[in-house]
């Protein structure tokens, strides 16, 4: 398992989870991912790439709402989770992801090739 691969997977650990109000897809416009995120989910065609984002969405985003959302990339699983991301709708965990995660997410994302999702 690579370097980042590991720091991927404790960071995950880290976020904290919460409930979305059903159907909302707001934090699901396109996002980068790290390769070692990307290999995780599934390869999607360039024209499914291309009608996504000329919607302004992700490639990901079904009809019933994220179709990866197990292994949704850190960006993703961090929006909602933080005041500086924070949901739309008010939804939030009990508790906010500690600041040194949140750094460390931005940290990893500034510092691995990332490619639109």
């Amino acid at each position: 398992m690579s370097c980042n691969s590991q720091k991927i997977r404790a960071l995950r650990g880290q976020i904290p989870a919460f409930a979305c109000v059903p159907g909302c897809h707001d934090c699901c416009g396109p996002v980068t991912a790290s390769s070692e995120e990307m290999a995780r989910l599934p390869v999607k065609s360039d024209a499914e790439h291309e009608a996504a984002l000329a919607e302004l969405n992700c490639v990901h985003l079904g009809a019933n709402g994220c179709e990866v959302y197990n292994e949704r990339p850190l960006i993703c699983r961090l929006f909602g989770t933080t005041p500086r991301m924070p949901c739309p709708n008010g939804r939030r965990p009990d508790e906010w992801v500690e600041p040194h995660i949140e750094a460390g997410v931005h940290r990893l994302i500034a510092t691995t090739r990332q490619v639109l999702v």
